[in-house]
Formats: C-alpha cells, sequence, structure tokens
C-alpha cells in the first residue's frame, strides 16, 4: 500500500508541474518579450522542465529501496560528533544543548619527544564557570580530575549525564583525591581525530556493528573476527579468540553477559590509538592535571633524586596511578 501511494503521489506531482510548464509557456506567448524577460522565463522555465524530467524519472524508477531509519542516522551521526548517547528516557524538550566538540588534529610535531620538566611544576586552574550554562554562581562546583572544566550537578542532570544512581558518586569524589571524571574525558573516543573516527565508523559499519547497542559475547567474537579477516584476509587464530574473549570479560566485570556501547566504543578507540600512533604522540593527549600526577607519583618514588625509579618502584607508581575507592576494589581485582 505504501509503495502504491508513494508512486501516485510522485505522477501527481509530475502532472501538476507540467501542467505549470504549459500554463507558464502560452503566457509567454501572449505577452510581449523583453530581452530581460525571456531570459527569465528560459531560466524558469529550463528549472520546471528539469524538475518535471527529475519526477519523471522518478517515476519511472519507481519507489526508491528503503533507507536507514532516522534513529540510526542519527546514533551515527552522535558517534561521529562525539555527543555520546542520549538517554531515550529524558525529556529532551527541556534539556539544554550540548557545548560544541572539535575533534584534536595532528600536529607534525606530535611524533618527537614531548619536554616534560620534572623540576618545573605545572600551575593547575580550574574553570570559573560551569561548561554547560557558562554561568558562575555560589553553589559548590564539580571539577574534572582529568580537565579544567567545571560542571553544576544541575547542569549534569538536565544533560542527562547524572543519573540517580551516580549523584552520590559524583557529590562524594568529586573534591577528593581520587576526583570525579567528566563525560567529556570519560569518552575516549574524543581523543580521535576526524579522519580517524571516520576510519573506526568505516570499520563498525562494515561489521555490522548498531551504535549505541550492547554487544555479547558472540557478537563482541564476530566483530573480532570480521576485523581480523579484514585486515590480514585469513582466520583468526584460537589464541587470539581466548584473548579477545579475555577482553569481553574484562569489559564486562560484573558478569551481566554483555556490555555497554560507551566501553565498547572507548576499548576499540583505545585498540586504533595503540595501532596509528607512537608512543610520543600519545604522551601528548596527557592533560596537565594528569602529567602533574604522574610527575606527583614519580617524585614521591625517587629517592635518590637520579631520575630513575626501579621496577619495584614502577609496579608502586601503577598501583597509585590507579588506585579505585574501597568499593570498587572487589571489582578491580577481577
Amino acid at each position: 500500500m505504501g509503495v502504491l501511494m508513494s508512486r501516485r503521489q510522485t505522477v501527481e506531482r509530475v502532472q501538476k508541474v507540467s501542467l505549470a510548464v504549459s500554463a507558464f509557456k502560452d503566457g509567454l506567448r501572449e505577452q510581449p518579450s523583453t530581452r530581460r524577460r525571456a531570459e527569465a522565463g528560459t531560466a524558469r522555465q529550463g528549472t520546471l522542465e528539469q524538475e518535471v524530467q527529475e519526477g519523471e524519472e522518478e517515476a519511472v524508477a519507481g519507489p526508491s529501496q528503503p533507507e536507514e531509519s532516522s534513529a540510526g542516522k542519527a546514533a551515527w551521526e552522535r558517534l561521529r560528533d562525539g555527543r555520546g548517547v542520549e538517554p531515550e528516557e529524558f525529556d529532551r524538550a527541556n534539556r539544554f544543548t550540548p557545548p560544541a566538540f572539535i575533534r584534536p588534529k595532528r600536529e607534525l610535531h606530535d611524533d618527537e619527544p614531548p619536554d616534560i620538566s620534572l623540576e618545573q611544576r605545572e600551575q593547575i586552574l580550574n574553570d570559573e564557570m560551569c561548561e554547560i550554562c557558562e554561568v558562575w554562581t555560589a553553589e559548590s562546583l564539580f571539577p574534572c580530575r582529568i580537565c579544567h572544566r567545571v560542571y553544576h550537578d544541575g547542569c549534569l542532570r538536565r544533560m542527562g549525564y547524572l543519573q540517580k544512581d551516580s549523584a552520590v558518586e559524583v557529590t562524594e569524589t568529586a573534591h577528593t583525591e581520587t576526583g570525579w571524571s567528566c563525560y567529556y574525558c570519560d569518552n575516549l573516543n574524543l581523543l580521535l581525530t576526524e579522519e580517524e573516527m571516520y576510519s573506526l565508523m568505516e570499520t563498525l559499519k562494515n561489521c555490522k556493528i548498531i551504535p549505541e547497542s550492547c554487544l555479547t559475547l558472540d557478537d563482541f567474537l564476530h566483530y573480532k573476527h570480521q576485523v581480523h579477516k579484514q585486515q590480514f584476509e585469513q582466520t583468526m587464530p584460537e589464541a587470539q579468540e581466548e584473548q579477545a574473549a579475555l577482553q569481553f570479560n574484562a569489559l564486562d566485570p560484573d558478569k551481566k553477559g554483555h556490555i555497554e556501547w560507551q566501553d565498547f566504543l572507548s576499548h576499540e578507540s583505545i585498540q586504533l590509538l595503540q595501532k596509528i600512533r607512537p608512543q610520543n604522540a600519545l604522551l601528548r593527549l596527557l592533560t596537565p592535571k594528569e602529567r602533574e600526577r604522574a610527575r606527583t607519583a614519580f617524585l614521591a618514588l625517587d629517592q635518590d633524586n637520579d631520575g630513575f625509579i626501579g621496577e619495584a618502584e614502577c609496579r608502586q607508581a601503577r598501583h597509585s596511578w590507579f588506585r579505585k575507592h574501597q568499593k570498587e576494589m572487589l571489582s578491580c581485582n577481577v
């Protein structure tokens, strides 16, 4: 029924345009023509005739193939623009518009060793205004532990980034030594450039991955098999399949049987960064706060101040760097 209605509407549109063209031609014959009117009439006539021809071609070709759903297109657009997942239950009519995000660009000197001094400390200054509403108030602002941005808890709720189960955690940890990371810094996909993002999107599309969906173990292994076959034109070895299963278990510490879209996207973004960027380029992704934390941890372990620490000190530094809350220790150990 939908196909018949579509074809009938197309034919009716062609007939209406054809009548308009005929009437326009008759009017030109009756009125005295000047050079300007003739030129305008010719341009208009060409436009209408072109529209008629396009309508006839559409009628002959028949209805077009079903295109991707609007929800799917919106999901790919959010992935491309780095806007993350929009909660379906959130009231979009009363929500704020997310601030525009510009993906980073690679520089010519990115592969060179960065100049990071141990002696010269960096001064860390947080923003004075909320990143979302751009207004300063006397209310408590939540600073991000990774970047310089600060937020109102009310603004985070209106944006849909602060749900009921995470509101208490943010309130308790934002001003502690461990800190709280904002939705920008949580989304590691935002570290990719536009070219890298398009490359990842093409891979996901070729492997039939639906954006903003959860992946089971079978889905994850199927995706890994397809990626390996596209890259090496051969079947993935059993050892790598076992490694992929371990990766899935690490992304699903609560044993839900599936991994969330954001966790999967962050994992694949990290894999892509490790594959195409050298170590020096990855070091340049560190923010001033992260560099200062690494500097503080290193200097605390460098007892003899010679600029080096041993293997045991390295293990202690990693433990200090990835410290978690007491309530998270079980999932971290798992």
